[in-house]
């Protein structure tokens, strides 16, 4: 792993950061064809509050990747008020800072905290090429077409 590599939840502050990552994301630089994108994210990130953490990877304080975790809250019923599970998404490192363990302690920041907070389990939608990758960090099928959906072992905590 890189020793100068930060993983963080991402604040209010971070918005152009995250901006930057989710421009480099795409196929290119598109912030002349959407000018009011910075803007466009910060209510984005407003409108999903506190369900939605967002973490960044930076290297020597520049930010070089990012994940996010959607808390899900299911309808309480007798027995069981409390089901809480995850998705994790917007996973994502700079094409040159690949292969360097900041993919991985990303998603292990996220699985951490989703263990703290006593998620039953978390869920994600890889691509084919990432398969491999959360299958190193625990992920398993989870049914459904194979690698359609991962999702991580029940939480030894809940």
């Amino acid at each position: 792993m890189t020793s100068n590599l930060v993983v963080r939840v991402a604040g209010a502050t971070d918005i152009a950061a995250v901006a930057s990552l989710r421009l480099a994301w795409g196929d290119g630089d598109h912030t002349g064809d959407h000018p009011d994108f910075e803007r466009d994210l910060a209510e984005w990130i407003a409108d999903e509050g506190d369900r939605r953490t967002i973490w960044l990877a930076e290297l020597d304080n520049t930010p070089v990747g990012l994940a996010t975790l959607y808390e899900f809250r299911r309808m309480p019923r007798p027995g069981r008020m409390d089901s809480r599970w995850g998705y994790v998404g917007n996973m994502f490192v700079r094409e040159g800072q690949r292969n360097r363990g900041i993919g991985t302690a990303l998603i292990h920041a996220v699985i951490d905290e989703a263990q703290a907070r006593g998620y039953v389990r978390v869920v994600l939608s890889p691509t084919p090429r990432s398969v491999p990758f959360y299958r190193r960090a625990g992920f398993v099928d989870a049914g459904g077409e194979t690698g359609e959906r991962l999702l991580l072992r029940p939480n030894p905590l809940s």
